[in-house]
């Protein structure tokens, strides 16, 4: 019986994530995105925290045991750890294309340096750590858990295994496997794309508004301004297309912009001072500063 609520909030959480832009309002995203961020922040910092402050009782539950017989597991099970990786990702990646090419695999196998790459980022740390911290104290007789210290102490080896030792290896491993450029050219493929499909939105958002325009639903003056905004968009998105030079043209417009909106910004702070606007007008302007500024500098990385 319970795992007929786990899959409920699973086809729950699948179908919100197809079609949360029709469900969800754009205020609650991005409320939940500082939300979100803000919770798994101090999920992690709790768990790191918690293991910090029974380490001390962690060492003292090994009893006798000598520091290099420690020092030995937690090496050979950081090992073990690694390698079950390798061996579980290589036969994912390449056995049902090999089995079957009917029920769907019939994409291109995954390049070896992808796929060892894949493998050697099986950096481990909350997720194991809340596992570990998640066994009892007692059994059902009320007895300690057998070697549940051990178990915590060779957790902690393998996190700081994984973390402090794949994870720093894995720029060179990258720069090795000659993987860099290839990243490169993905990002620049998929910059192509999310540039199509912003060009085909901003083209799509023009018709609409000559839809509204031909029902008479909008002012003239309104519709001429939406129209000049819409058109003045596509045109930066198209020029950013053709690359003539539209990287520096958009950065010192950005910086352009920064500038108007701080502005902005001083002006509200010194009318509110002044008692001109209220403490809360004076948060709403902010708000909506804040937001503009996180666009421009969102078309700054990515010109939108």
């Amino acid at each position: 019986m319970p795992r007929v609520p786990v899959l409920a909030a699973v086809s729950a959480g699948l179908y919100v994530s197809w079609n949360g832009p029709r469900l969800i309002s754009a205020s609650t995203r991005l409320h939940g995105f500082f939300v979100w961020g803000l919770v798994v922040y101090l999920t992690e910092a709790l768990l790191f925290l918690l293991t910090g402050l029974q380490a001390r009782t962690i060492l003292e539950g090994l009893g006798d045991i000598a520091w290099p017989r420690l020092i030995l597991h937690g090496a050979i099970v950081s090992l073990v750890v690694v390698v079950t990786r390798f061996v579980w990702v290589y036969p994912l990646s390449y056995l049902p294309r090999w089995l079957s090419r009917a029920i769907g695999f019939r994409r291109p196998a995954v390049p070896w340096r992808a796929s060892f790459v894949i493998a050697f980022t099986g950096i481990r740390g909350v997720v194991s750590l809340a596992a570990a911290l998640s066994i009892p104290l007692t059994v059902a007789s009320g007895q300690p858990f057998p070697e549940r210290t051990m178990v915590l102490f060779l957790t902690l080896c393998v996190i700081l295994a994984t973390l402090l030792g794949q994870g720093s290896l894995l720029p060179l491993v990258i720069r090795r496997l000659g993987l860099a450029e290839q990243g490169r050219r993905e990002r620049a493929k998929d910059g192509e794309r999310t540039l199509r499909a912003r060009i085909d939105a901003v083209r799509a958002a023009l018709a609409r508004l000559e839809t509204l325009i031909e029902r008479g639903t909008l002012p003239a003056d309104l519709a001429g301004a939406l129209r000049s905004r819409h058109e003045d968009r596509l045109r930066r998105l198209e020029r950013h297309r053709v690359n003539d030079g539209a990287d520096a043209v958009v950065k010192r417009s950005g910086d352009w912009e920064r500038q108007l909106i701080d502005a902005e910004r001083e002006r509200t702070q010194q009318l509110h001072r002044a008692g001109a606007v209220s403490d809360e007008a004076r948060r709403q302007i902010e708000r909506e500063l804040d937001l503009e500024e996180a666009r421009v500098a969102q078309a700054g990385r990515d010109p939108a």
